[in-house]
């Protein structure tokens, strides 16, 4: 992660000089937790730098603060404009982008209604989040103790900062334990997903992943997973998985904006394969890869360019 912070960050709006955007330290995001947001990423090929599927992440973002009850004041396409405005003020050629709405400072108390939200768009540059080495040779995950909210307690469809205390407490915890990465269960103790990416299990040539019953989060990066391994004639299906299941997969793979497609190894110590990333990972994620780098088609009109 290299954040520049000479360059500019759009909030509400404006581009402001990065070390002038601030809050206060009475916001009520500070005190309860009350933001949505995003992961984006633009990615540089040869036809130029292009943002992978910005409309869909700008629609679960606008999902995520309906649930919670957030009126953004900016349309999706203004959000939009804002991103690419973001990037190319800062002059970046491939990046991560954090676009995020939370509740100002207003009133300290459990009601957010009467906090201002503000809406805040950032960007920088970002490698591989497991490392570069780990999207060949996969990862070592441990399932978690702490397991993903259980419905009506936490929504999981949105992609909300409480929730993410969730993720760091399995994040920690298996930092702790010696893996790359923590994978939760769900409240009936079925495979849900990473800390903060989602799973795919691959077993007798079937791609198997949990289905949004398990408490999952509608990854971006998932339904892209999915679309081209419908698209290569490879069979997919969304069902609940039980624990048991990892240890006995031909191979299995973590998808996220952040991961990418990124191979599980081994899962509490038990090798996952041949113990590093499989043959169907593996042309799944070059096939990934190539539609980001503009080697072939892009099918299904992915990419926004600058």
């Amino acid at each position: 992660m290299a954040w520049d912070e000479t360059g500019k960050i759009w909030f509400n709006g404006k581009l402001v000089d990065w070390n002038d955007a601030k809050i206060h330290v009475l916001s009520h995001v500070v005190h309860y937790g009350s933001s949505v947001f995003e992961g984006i990423r633009c990615y540089q090929n040869k036809k130029g730098s292009a943002v992978f599927r910005l409309e869909e992440h700008i629609e679960r973002l606008f999902d995520s603060a309906r649930i919670y009850r957030m009126e953004i004041p900016y349309t999706q396409a203004e959000v939009c404009e804002g991103i690419l405005d973001t990037i190319k003020s800062n002059s970046l050629k491939s990046c991560y982008i954090r676009p995020v709405i939370f509740r100002g400072k207003g009133e300290l108390g459990v009601n957010p209604l009467n906090s201002p939200l503000e809406v805040v768009i950032a960007a920088w540059e970002w490698g591989s989040y497991l490392g570069q080495e780990a999207l060949e040779k996969g990862v070592d995950v441990g399932i978690s103790t702490w397991r993903r909210m259980a419905p009506n307690t936490l929504p999981n469809m949105a992609k909300a900062g409480a929730n993410y205390m969730n993720s760091q407490l399995v994040k920690m915890e298996a930092l702790e334990n010696g893996y790359d990465e923590g994978l939760m269960l769900d409240y009936q103790g079925m495979v849900s997903e990473g800390s903060g990416e989602n799973i795919f299990i691959i077993k007798d040539d079937v791609i198997y992943t949990p289905s949004m019953s398990s408490s999952v989060l509608k990854g971006i990066t998932r339904d892209s997973v999915i679309k081209l391994a419908q698209k290569m004639n490879l069979e997919v299906r969304e069902e609940q998985l039980p624990r048991e299941m990892l240890y006995v997969a031909d191979e299995i793979f973590f998808t996220g904006t952040a991961a990418e497609i990124t191979p599980i190894r081994s899962v509490d110590k038990i090798i996952i394969g041949s113990g590093k990333r499989g043959p169907v990972t593996e042309k799944l994620q070059k096939t990934f890869f190539q539609v980001l780098n503009s080697e072939i088609n892009d099918y299904f009109s992915w990419l926004t360019y600058l």
